[in-house]
């Protein structure tokens, strides 16, 4: 299974500011949103592999859930060059609609959603071998005994919501412009069940946990 988690809350979430590449630290928020998102995980997948993008709010995110995280600069978010840290109200609307309706529209000095899907879905491709679903590990046990070193693992990345959305069209074999279509939460999970005929979307946007006591 590849488990997909959006790191918490920063300054720039909380003032509805463009976060690209800008290395906010999560706030006081963004950091009990992290322990929220831990304790679940932990109990669902104590013994998954945990990655993480290079950025500071998804480390401290990842951070939370282990002691052992990998880095992929893969899975940073979508560069928006001069938009980062601009309000969202101050980009117009014309070129809302010029984003929404052209992949290949790049915002000046950044990075386009076309260029995000390429690294995004390289590495899902990557780990593809190691998050195949449970079912698929039953299956092939009950054919052959397998050994430790050749059982799969579930696979826990944490990064933003520009690659998660991108996931998500991956799974659904969509394109870019499906990530406007989704909404997704701060510390939210996503999942993607990798078998034999390909990725599956089993869940999405999970934000159960942090309403939790």
């Amino acid at each position: 299974m590849l488990i997909l988690v959006r790191h918490g809350r920063t300054i720039a979430n909380a003032q509805a500011l463009l976060q690209g590449h800008v290395n906010h630290p999560l706030d006081e928020i963004g950091v009990d949103q992290a322990r929220r998102v831990a304790r679940v995980l932990n109990d669902l997948y104590p013994e998954a592999r945990v990655i993480s993008s290079p950025l500071l709010r998804a480390r401290q995110t990842a951070e939370a859930i282990s002691t052992s995280v990998s880095i992929d600069e893969r899975f940073i978010e979508l560069n928006y060059g001069d938009f980062d840290e601009l309000a969202l109200t101050d980009v117009s609307p014309e070129i809302w609609e010029q984003w929404r309706s052209d992949e290949n529209f790049r915002p000046p000095h950044g990075e386009t959603l076309h260029e995000l899907d390429i690294r995004v879905h390289a590495a899902l491709q990557d780990l593809s071998a190691e998050a195949r679903t449970q079912d698929d590990i039953r299956v092939h046990a009950a054919l052959q005994d397998l050994s430790a070193e050749a059982r799969t693992q579930d696979l826990i990345v944490v990064t933003h919501v520009s690659p998660i959305k991108s996931a998500v069209t991956w799974a659904l074999g969509g394109d870019a412009s499906m990530s406007w279509r989704c909404a997704l939460d701060r510390a939210s999970i996503t999942r993607v069940a990798i078998g034999p005929r390909g990725p599956s979307l089993t869940g999405f946007n999970d934000t159960a946990h942090l309403q939790e006591k």
